[in-house]
């Protein structure tokens, strides 16, 4: 009994101090309303069995009462839902002894979207923003025995629809995959009603928890651990504490702080409290504080921080929070080569890697804990250290900002504003008021958050996108929205931010400066989409270089398997109506990249070859560009790739599909973003090699160019000794004239690399190639697989691949493979002769992996 007692201690205490969000104990009850509940339609009055957290569509789908809209094409199929007032109800008993609490109230963390609440046919509550939680007082409504609960609804079709046709004016927002572009009015999730990666499935539901809260007394509701000062000596912070009381009187205040398997050091303040809200001030002081690092320059160090509100010897309320000390400045000013865009944390400057993140899926509640800790696995593996979180979206899952904690991905944070201008009257401007404060508070502890930004490329299309043309909008009109996007962007919600997170950068609008034009490729940050939407070839990438590059990127196909849960094989064609349905990108979409895949690679034989070309064609696109923002530090300091992950399953510019497999993208950007890169490129018929490191130290090592033929024989070498890798820096440290490599040979029969070793070890290499993988005289590489005698171990076995002549884009393949098996390589070039070895991630025995492995190679795609 005593070992279970103390196990069940330690969960407790593991589960209170990994999320940053206030649990309650002692007096505080908080019953997690989860079970029980309904739902019907409200012209319709049938009531069927519904799963809260979840979505109206999800409840449908479950009872087999509408197809699912992530195959073929029944999105459109759905649509209707989205015109229909909804509601849920729950019943459930209260006893005598509950009602003894002086405050029973319901805490719902998500509406979607405008919900009336009623408790015992009485309305306690009305919302209108699917971001912001809602709590209210409920005690005077609940008796012992039988209550209910019922939420109520509006279509958001249907409620929005009369303030449209009273603004007589139709905004300009172009992702929303409806004739009457609605979204604008509504504080929820852009991307619900269409992008150009998603489909248009507008939910409505209860998204996030339920809880009903019992309490007496008092109630901690917020804690801000503001950070004041910070440096070796110590750490000073101001504890600013929001405590709600319903019993004025003298409490009892105590704070304290640790590090894990450190004393605890400990505050105790007398408080007295008066009824209502009250802000309580504390300083405290850690001495020879430990610092809160991003991945890949130290640890992301945590405090244990909590504060316990008790009356007498009685805990009536605890909070608990895990907290990184760390500084964070956005560098963003004039300087010599015009205005400059870059972080620094712990006053170091550091060369931002990232991707832009768009939310899991088009159906919330799916979203896993499981799915939120692989997604931080991928990025941490793949050398992340910011990502973020774009503006279409959500404000994420208080579990998403924990783990970029943890892992040290720095967060950049975009408010719920993206590609369009929006409504500036007193009413909208008041709920997202209430909105940002909200989310400034939610968000303001965590280490990761590293800036705010307004929104997504709005600023951008007033000046350049022809809004008012296009719309025809008269000069009053014009001249009216945009003095609204002022009002919002740069008045409110900066206003917004000083008052509740002073000190954090936020800029109104990203990107500060618009792709295309030479100019503004020397100030801020830059959305480069001269390739994919202006149609540019891949070594655009090379000269078109911002100060930080917060977007580009290019678009590929799912694999087969993903594909093969939406489609069947007679959909199995670019142009089919279930492949054109899940493109959602139609202006350019599938045309675009078979233009760009003729170009650079041979036709595919087939609809397979075709999926794993567009593959390898966005990843070997994408490592141009990272290569060339990292070739260009401290001139460029940022690579944020668009975009990481997907909605749903298609093709898109992800690097991860829906299901969370791994493109080839994202295996090339691991390569391409591991703390040292060798880099090579050919201008002006001279191929320059550059060393680039992130890490802290200096480094010596050797450098190794070589040239073969396609069959390995060795046609040139040099080696460069002793090499200085200075840490944080990227530094040509060789050039040769492509002549001299080549000496008369043809070059689509010549391969160079280069490769850096330390310590007589490959660290890393780059292969370079003289023409394009079309013009390249490839020949079939017979790929030799060979597995040791090892059983599997941790989910982990090892293999062994080698090509005798060069192989080109390896791509190792497993029949009825799940997501979560992978290989710790793919898609890589396999030069001649060489051995590489490569974990699989997998619980099957080398038997079963090579009964279900597939090897391909960029040849096997070829027309014979």
């Amino acid at each position: 009994m005593e070992c279970n007692r103390w196990g069940r201690w330690l969960v407790s205490i593991f589960f209170l101090t990994c999320f940053t969000k206030s649990i309650y104990a002692a007096e505080t009850v908080a019953d997690t309303l989860v079970s029980g509940w309904e739902f019907s339609r409200v012209d319709e009055g049938i009531w069927r069995p519904a799963t809260v957290p979840g979505t109206v569509h999800t409840d449908l789908l479950a009872l087999q009462l509408i197809p699912d809209p992530f195959v073929g094409t029944n999105e459109k199929a759905v649509q209707w839902v989205d015109k229909k007032d909804w509601q849920y109800r729950k019943r459930w008993k209260l006893t005598a002894s509950d009602l003894q609490y002086e405050v029973l109230e319901l805490d719902f963390k998500g509406l979607d979207t405008y919900a009336s609440v009623y408790v015992n046919g009485h309305l306690v509550l009305q919302s209108a923003n699917m971001f912001v939680e809602q709590v209210v007082n409920v005690k005077q409504w609940l008796h012992e025995g039988e209550n209910e609960l019922r939420v109520l609804f509006e279509s958001p079709i249907k409620h929005d629809m009369p303030q449209f046709l009273k603004d007589q004016v139709i905004y300009p927002a172009g992702n929303d995959a409806s004739d009457i572009p609605l979204s604008v009015y509504a504080r929820k999730a852009p991307y619900h009603y269409g992008w150009d990666w998603g489909p248009r499935l507008v939910t409505a539901g209860i998204w996030k928890p339920v809880y009903l809260k019992k309490w007496n007394k008092a109630i901690i509701r917020d804690i801000w651990w503001q950070q004041q000062q910070l440096n070796a000596a110590k750490a000073a912070l101001n504890a600013v504490l929001t405590l709600e009381t319903v019993t004025a009187g003298t409490y009892n205040l105590k704070l304290s702080t640790a590090l894990p398997g450190a004393r605890r050091e400990t505050i105790t303040k007398v408080v007295t409290l008066q009824k209502g809200t009250n802000t309580i001030q504390v300083p405290v002081q850690i001495k020879q504080p430990k610092l809160w690092w991003p991945a890949g320059l130290g640890d992301p160090t945590r405090y244990t921080m909590s504060a316990e509100l008790l009356d007498k010897n009685t805990v009536l309320a605890a909070d608990h929070q895990l907290i990184g000390l760390r500084t964070i400045e956005v560098v963003n000013k004039p300087d010599s080569l015009g205005e400059s865009f870059y972080v620094k944390v712990n006053g170091r400057p550091v060369f931002m890697k990232g991707a832009n993140y768009i939310p899991q899926d088009n159906f919330l509640p799916r979203v896993s804990e499981k799915k939120y800790r692989q997604l931080f696995e991928d990025m941490q593996s793949s050398h992340f250290n910011m990502v973020r979180v774009w503006g279409g979206g959500i404000y994420e899952d208080d579990l998403f900002y924990a783990l970029a904690d943890a892992n040290g991905i720095l967060v950049w944070q975009d408010f719920m504003f993206a590609c369009t201008l929006y409504p500036a009257d007193t009413a909208f401007l008041a709920n997202v008021k209430q909105e940002a404060a909200y989310t400034i508070k939610r968000l303001r502890n965590h280490p990761s958050l590293a800036l705010w930004c307004g929104n997504n490329e709005v600023a951008v299309a007033i000046k350049n996108w022809g809004w008012q043309s296009g719309y025809a909008y008269t000069d009053a009109q014009w001249a009216s929205l945009q003095q609204g996007y002022e009002q919002l962007f740069k008045e409110l919600l900066p206003a917004v931010v000083k008052e509740n997170d002073p000190g954090r950068f936020y800029f109104h609008s990203s990107p500060i400066s618009n792709w295309g034009k030479k100019e503004d490729f020397t100030k801020g940050d830059n959305h480069y989409w001269g390739v994919w939407h202006g149609m540019e070839w891949f070594e655009a990438f090379n000269t078109h270089i911002p100060r930080f590059m917060s977007e580009y990127g290019f678009q590929s196909f799912p694999e087969m398997a993903t594909i093969d849960s939406f489609a069947t094989k007679a959909d199995y064609d670019i142009f089919s109506n279930v492949m054109q349905a899940h493109q959602k990108s139609p202006a350019k979409g599938n045309t675009a990249i078979k233009t760009y895949m003729l170009h650079y690679y041979r036709a595919p034989k087939d609809f397979p070859s075709f999926v794993y070309l567009s593959q390898v064609l966005q990843a070997e696109g994408m490592k141009v560009a990272i290569e060339a923002h990292r070739r260009a530090m401290p001139y460029c300091m940022g690579t944020l790739y668009w975009q990481l992950n997907d909605c749903w399953p298609g093709p898109s510019w992800s690097g991860r599909d829906y299901y969370g497999r791994w493109k080839a993208l994202q295996y090339y950007v691991k390569d391409a973003f591991s703390p040292l890169l060798v880099s090579g490129l050919v201008e002006n018929k001279q191929l320059g090699v550059w060393l680039v490191s992130d890490e802290n130290k200096d480094k010596k090592g050797d450098l190794e160019l070589i040239a073969t033929d396609l069959s390995g024989h060795p046609l040139w070498q040099q080696t460069l000794k002793n090499i200085s890798i200075k840490a944080n820096t990227s530094s040509k440290v060789f050039a040769v004239d492509t002549a001299a490599i080549l000496k008369g040979r043809n070059p689509a029969e010549v391969i160079c690399y280069a490769q850096l070793r330390i310590d007589d070890k490959i660290i890393k290499r780059n292969i370079f190639y003289f023409v394009s993988a079309k013009e390249m005289a490839l020949e079939e590489p017979s790929v030799a697989v060979t597995f040791g005698k090892q059983p599997v171990q941790d989910n982990v076995l090892y293999m062994t691949v080698k090509a005798e002549k060069l192989a080109r884009n390896v791509y190792l393949q497993l029949d009825n493979a799940t997501p979560e098996e992978r290989f710790e390589e793919n898609y890589f070039d396999l030069l001649p002769g060489e051995n590489k070895t490569i974990r699989i991630y997998t619980k099957r025995n080398p038997a079963a992996i090579r009964a279900a492995l597939k090897v391909t190679s960029l040849v096997d795609t070829y027309k014979n």
